[in-house]
């Protein structure tokens, strides 16, 4: 935590105002203690919520005994702000027009502040600290809301991945939503991630005398070969499709311009659907790759849909839209790795996700807090 008085969010605000808000306070991976001070601090003063911090994670749970818990969760982090000069996707956050109209740029708009807001103001309007402020009758179900750091970074380091260690009673559900962007559409499930290094050995010599050494780096060219001419695979689990794919991320070699590169490392990326687990994908890798030097360096597994448990069918109907996979890789994966079942809702357009021109348009904001608001009050 830091030593300085948080920043004060209004929780009563314009969802669409909220978010602005919370795209002000600059939280980029490593650097989530001040808007994780400033989420803590509104809770504990505008809630009556049961308040718990983890390092930069926040969880604050309702009390009702209701026969049924539902966990809303996103991440406080954001990715490095952007490079270009000029751009409107950073910190402070701008307005088209009219504050609270139109689009709201910002890092973080899309991915995920927008979403965060949504929980915070959910918050607020069914568990006010005081009853007759309530927006709302008091919900249907209880509810846990989750806001965790290094998201946006190696699974190693993720606020959730830690809270689960540490106190995984916190996050006991039947049901959770995490709400990265979606357009507003249920998407179940997730694919997966593997991340391996292939690498070829060689030998140095002068660049002169090349005929005394082995290029190292020309011998990475087999495996980029294999890698061009995959042919991804659509798999269909629980009734939606998952597209995969398999590509080469970054390659390093080479020591300077006049030496024969002795060693090249490829690193490949595998984003497989959830009906395979991470050794199924790993082992998938390294089959292709057969002939190579393949070591795994990071990977997550994937979430089936988990589309067929009742609170989610109840979800999906209240949303009215068809719902879709999950391409990329989402915490529904650690969900769905303690036993609850998780789908990905909220407001903006993952494409937008981590540009220079991040944005959210107020209204898709305001469309993710009613359809919430009003799923979780009517059971």
């Amino acid at each position: 935590m830091t030593s300085a008085a948080p920043l004060t969010l209004d929780l009563s605000q314009d969802v669409a105002m909220l978010t602005a808000a919370l795209l002000d306070i600059p939280s980029v991976s490593g650097q989530e203690a001040a808007i994780a001070d400033a989420v803590e601090a509104a809770l504990r003063a505008q809630t009556s919520l049961e308040v718990t911090r983890d390092g930069d994670a926040v969880v604050a749970r309702s009390a009702l005994g209701r026969s049924e818990r539902v966990i809303l969760a996103g991440h406080l982090d954001t990715v490095p702000l952007p490079s270009a000069g000029g751009a409107r996707g950073t910190v402070p956050s701008s307005w088209d027009g009219v504050p609270g109209e139109g689009l709201l740029w910002g890092r973080g708009a899309t991915d995920m502040k927008g979403g965060v807001a949504v929980q915070l103001a959910l918050a607020e309007r069914l568990f006010p600290r005081n009853a007759h402020d309530a927006a709302a009758p008091a919900p249907a179900r209880d509810v846990t809301f989750v806001f965790y750091d290094h998201e946006e970074v190696e699974a190693a380091k993720s606020g959730l991945g830690r809270l689960a260690r540490n106190s995984p009673e916190l996050l006991a559900g039947d049901f959770a939503i995490l709400l990265e962007p979606t357009d507003g559409t249920v998407e179940g499930g997730c694919n997966g991630t593997l991340r391996v290094e292939a690498t070829t050995v060689g030998e140095a010599a002068h660049s002169a005398r090349a005929w005394m050494g082995r290029n190292a780096i020309h011998a990475a060219a087999p495996i980029l070969a294999r890698l061009a001419a995959y042919e991804p695979a659509t798999v269909t689990v629980d009734g939606l499709d998952y597209r995969e794919s398999l590509n080469a991320v970054g390659i390093a070699g080479g020591t300077a311009g006049n030496v024969i590169p002795d060693r090249c490392t490829v690193t490949v990326n595998y984003r497989f659907a959830p009906d395979k687990s991470i050794d199924e994908a790993e082992a998938h890798v390294r089959a292709l790759l057969e002939g190579f030097d393949v070591v795994r360096t990071d990977g997550a597994s994937g979430a089936r849909p988990g589309l067929t448990h009742p609170a989610a069918a109840a979800f999906v109907a209240a949303v009215g839209q068809e719902p879709k996979p999950k391409y990329g890789w989402t915490d529904v994966a650690r969900f769905s790795d303690l036993g609850v079942p998780a789908v990905n809702f909220g407001p903006g357009d993952a494409l937008l996700a981590h540009k220079d021109d991040e944005r959210v348009s107020a209204d898709a904001v305001r469309a993710s807090l009613r359809a919430l608001e009003s799923w979780l009050a009517t059971g």
